[in-house]
């Protein structure tokens, strides 16, 4: 007779208990446990919404979804962000490769993601610069300057848009003074920048504003003190507004500096 086969009872079966579910109590305790310590986890403030929901814990379901949706938020804000840096990188690209169609439409896109994108912002402005459509390029230089007020490289090329749009044969605008502004500002904020020095003291001199014209060569003498053309823009404003003592002054000290220059620095 054969001898059966020994068998096991379901109620025989050895469980573990780390194989046993969670009841909502001890999840919910648990979430908020890895919480105290980790509370930007996601994942774990949405999961704790629902459970406080499903246990009827409406005000505190309430809380965790509001900081979900913040979260959430806050990592699709630095997605577009990211995401807005590469579409102006790649028009960057075209516009390095002479693919000026494609590199506007790129950082056209750009800005439709994240309006705030600097390189999209600055690389539109020029690009509408160089076509001479200065209405546009302003708009985008002038968003650049509210973003980014401290960069002198945003004031200048600003200034040198509202300067065009005085010309009564590109526009109506009456802009000279906003763009004397604007090198000022870029001066202000980088005292070296020659260019702003230069191009000011050239408005400054067709407009009839000799003080401002003296004052800025002045100032770019004194902070770029081993440029020449510093000095030689310096004496030639004395010159027109003849105060040709001042002018020689500043030819001695334009002599004085370069010959002190070569003196301690004697070819070998």
């Amino acid at each position: 007779m054969d001898t059966p086969e020994p068998t096991t009872s379901q109620t025989d079966t050895a469980v573990d208990p780390g194989d046993l579910p969670l009841s909502p109590d001890e999840e919910i305790a648990g979430i908020e446990k890895l919480l105290a310590s980790e509370p930007d986890d996601f994942q774990a403030h949405c999961r704790l919404g629902e459970l406080y929901f499903s246990k009827g814990r409406l005000d505190d379901a309430l809380a965790e979804v509001r900081k979900s949706i913040e979260m959430a938020e806050a990592l699709r804000a630095e997605m577009n962000r990211s995401l807005a840096m590469y579409y102006a990188n790649l028009g960057t690209i075209y516009a390095t490769k002479n693919m000026g169609d494609e590199a506007e439409a790129e950082f056209r896109h750009a800005l439709e993601i994240f309006p705030h994108d600097v390189l999209a912002l600055f690389n539109l402005g020029r690009l509408y610069a160089d076509k001479k459509k200065y209405v546009e390029a302003k708009n985008y230089y002038e968003r650049l300057v509210e973003i980014t007020p401290d960069d002198p490289i945003a004031w200048y090329n600003l200034a040198g848009v509202y300067v065009e749009l005085d010309n009564p044969q590109v526009s109506d605008y009456n802009t000279i003074d906003m763009g004397i502004q604007c090198y000022l500002r870029t001066l202000e904020l980088d005292p070296k920048h020659l260019e702003s020095s230069f191009k000011l003291m050239e408005i400054a001199l067709n407009h009839k504003k000799t003080d401002l014209a003296i004052r800025v060569m002045e100032s770019a003498v004194e902070h770029n003190p081993d440029e020449p053309l510093a000095y030689y823009n310096l004496i030639s404003v004395y010159d027109k507004c003849k105060m040709f003592e001042q002018a020689e002054e500043a030819r001695k000290r334009l002599k004085d500096r370069f010959a002190k220059k070569a003196k301690d620095n004697p070819r070998s």
